[in-house]
């Protein structure tokens, strides 16, 4: 990440409340090629979430600990804040000195934004504003919520006018919270009705709604130079399992999560 940072732009989207069967078993079975087309050999990595809902999960990443790989460790990270003691900075970590990874590329000269989804990023209440707050530029409106159908593409929308309105040399760190999978989801399974509630097959319909629209997102990340990519969740959910609905639980299907990092690799464009 030392030869990452200050070269590329920085893309971190958390997939919120994804399952990590989920996504591993619509990746089997073809159901999100635009996703899977970017997987390290066309599989997520099965990793465990720092938290068991946004809010926690979410703090912790932005500290720089990003969803643990599931064997044995310690587990070198990608970024750390300096602090004595840590088993798990080595020497291709990017090291920061400010309390989060956010403000540590803010002041690296990064571009700073973030595209909020759930509740957690929505600036009304006092908490939902403590999130976003970390970013030089924040976004969310109603649009990008829980309860819209199309959340995902508003927020792709508005991810593509800050990469067009940002200058070409400000490298820039986008973070993008996607709303899509977490409750209610019912509405992205055809023919459902909110009398039917949600399932694991209504959060699988969402992801598929996700990858048929996160083409554009990757394209807008690469058109000004090569980015670095994180694609994961920030925790699972449970539709009964065990008797269990919901999160903020110790559940397997709440710690374990899907996780995938990769180059989109910039290329210029054509002559017209």
């Amino acid at each position: 990440m030392n030869e990452v940072v200050g070269r590329d732009d920085l893309l971190l989207v958390t997939l919120d409340t994804l399952r990590h069967d989920v996504a591993a078993r619509l990746a089997a079975e073809g159901r999100i090629p635009n996703l899977a087309a970017r997987l390290p050999g066309g599989v997520w990595e099965r990793r465990h979430a720092p938290g068991s809902f946004t809010y926690a999960s979410h703090q912790a990443m932005f500290a720089g600990f990003l969803p643990t790989p599931d064997g044995p460790g310690p587990h070198p990270r990608l970024f750390a804040a300096r602090f004595p003691g840590s088993e798990t900075t080595a020497g291709r970590t990017w090291v920061f000195d400010t309390p989060d990874l956010v403000s540590g590329l803010a002041g690296a000269g990064y571009r700073t934004v973030c595209v909020g989804g759930v509740g957690f990023f929505n600036k009304a209440a006092a908490l939902g504003s403590v999130l976003p707050g970390m970013f030089q530029e924040s976004y969310w409106e109603p649009e990008f919520g829980v309860a819209s159908p199309t959340s995902f593409e508003a927020q792709v929308s508005r991810a593509e006018r800050v990469v067009a309105e940002l200058p070409h040399d400000r490298r820039l760190f986008l973070f993008l919270n996607v709303s899509a999978m977490h409750q209610p989801n019912w509405f992205h399974s055809p023919g459902a009705t909110a009398g039917d509630g949600d399932s694991w097959e209504t959060h699988a319909a969402a992801l598929e709604y996700v990858d048929r629209h996160i083409g554009r997102l990757f394209e807008a990340m690469r058109s000004r130079r090569s980015c670095f990519a994180i694609v994961c969740s920030d925790h699972g959910t449970t539709y009964g399992d065990d008797g269990y609905t919901g999160h903020r639980l110790a559940h397997e299907a709440v710690w374990t999560v899907p996780y995938a990092q990769f180059h989109l690799n910039h290329e210029e464009p054509g002559p017209r």
